[in-house]
């Protein structure tokens, strides 16, 4: 789980997919972090992104570093509403504040139940990894 959360934050901005209904879905996201073992992601709970992940936990991430790197991770998340994990999230990652806050009734948090990561480039094997 660390290698995949260090690739993540080392690309900056990654790309989570979802699906709404039979078609998937991909946008920008640049939140990760780590609580009790767990990789994190943060969201908005009255965007489309988040119902489609309680509706389909099933999602992947990608994203790729300076070094010509790409990572996948593909698992299954869940909705994390405890406000321990949400203060940390904002210690984690101090630019949500200008975004969201403890008690907003919008901030989510979600983390991966289940999961692999495989980073990949044009000049390596593949190295692939549970995430727990």
């Amino acid at each position: 789980m660390k290698k995949a959360l260090e690739f993540l934050r080392e690309s900056g901005t990654f790309y989570l997919a979802t699906n709404e209904g039979d078609q998937p879905r991909v946008r920008p996201f640049g939140a990760v972090f780590e609580y009790e073992g767990k990789l994190y992601i943060v969201t908005n709970n009255t965007k489309p992104t988040f119902k489609q992940m309680l509706a389909n936990p099933k999602v992947e991430i990608s994203g790729m570093n300076e070094k010509g790197q790409w990572i996948r991770v593909t698992g299954e998340v869940a909705n994390d509403d405890r406000r321990e994990v949400k203060e940390l999230a904002l210690e984690a990652v101090p630019s949500l504040k200008s975004i969201y806050s403890i008690d907003d009734g919008i901030f989510a948090v979600l983390y991966f139940t289940k999961g692999t990561a495989t980073i990949s480039s044009f000049t390596a094997a593949p190295e692939t990894f549970s995430l727990y």
